[in-house]
């Protein structure tokens, strides 16, 4: 899996949809539908009661076989991109 994530470092002014398409939706698709990773349209468990918290330990920290991007992208990085998929689910 961390072979996928590796790539070109994401300039630290990138908005949240930029950190994405670059380094997210190499696993979770353009459209957020899924792929290598799982989808992020419609998730809705309850561990997600707190989904910005979620988001934000999971992309800093990894979970199962999602790698962790805290040593890739600054904490800034990290807010802009979960508010964007929290954005695109609607929330």
């Amino acid at each position: 899996m961390v072979v996928a994530a590796c790539g070109p470092s994401v300039e630290e002014g990138a908005s949240g949809e930029e950190v994405y398409l670059q380094i997210c939706a190499r696993c979770h698709a353009e459209n957020l539908s899924g792929g290598l990773g799982p989808s992020l349209v419609g998730v809705d468990s309850p561990a997600l009661e707190k989904p910005e918290e979620f988001f934000t330990q999971t992309v800093r920290s990894g979970l199962g076989r999602m790698p962790s991007f805290g040593g890739a992208l600054s904490e800034e990085q990290i807010q802009r991109v979960v508010e964007y998929v929290l954005e695109q689910q609607g929330r």
